[in-house]
């Protein structure tokens, strides 16, 4: 095989449509622009917004109101019910654990809520706790220590 023999696959090439040159070229006349009106002048170019001089949809809708909080900390919550389902009892219950156990993800800060009943007698290590859940916890005889903020485990 040599250059002079290559050639592109069979139908990916097309040949340019040559319009306004005659009616035979079957884009004879008007080229395929329609009849008057703008998009049949040259230099015809509306921008996506414009809506013929009405008032844009964009200008129409109110304004975005408020702000975003950039130092916002999200937390993944976690139940007690689950817990009280997913662990035996005298486990320990840790980030990585519910992160093992697909129950948040791996980089997420966790907050235990008081949702539920927990019957067994769990160490929970969780970035915040709830205060129903502090009880409910400690009712049950287990602990609730809470991990340092910036702790992230990053991987």
């Amino acid at each position: 095989m040599k250059l002079h023999d290559l050639r592109p696959a069979e139908g990916s090439k097309h040949r340019r449509r040559r319009v306004g040159r005659g009616i035979s070229a079957g884009q004879g006349k008007t080229a395929g622009r329609g009849t008057k009106g703008q998009g049949a002048r040259t230099g015809a170019g509306i921008k996506p917004y414009f809506e013929g001089g009405q008032l844009p949809l964009v200008r129409r809708l109110p304004h975005t109101r408020g702000f975003t909080n950039i130092h916002r900390v999200e937390y993944a919550p976690i139940n007690l019910d689950t817990l009280n389902a997913k662990f035996d009892a005298g486990s320990q219950v840790t980030p990585d654990e519910l992160a093992a156990r697909g129950l948040v993800s791996e980089t997420a800060r966790i907050k235990v809520l008081g949702r539920g009943e927990l019957t067994k007698s769990l160490t929970v290590k969780a970035h915040a706790f709830s205060d129903s859940a502090k009880e409910k916890i400690a009712a049950a005889g287990g602990t609730a220590e809470q991990i340092c903020q910036f702790a992230l485990r990053r991987r």
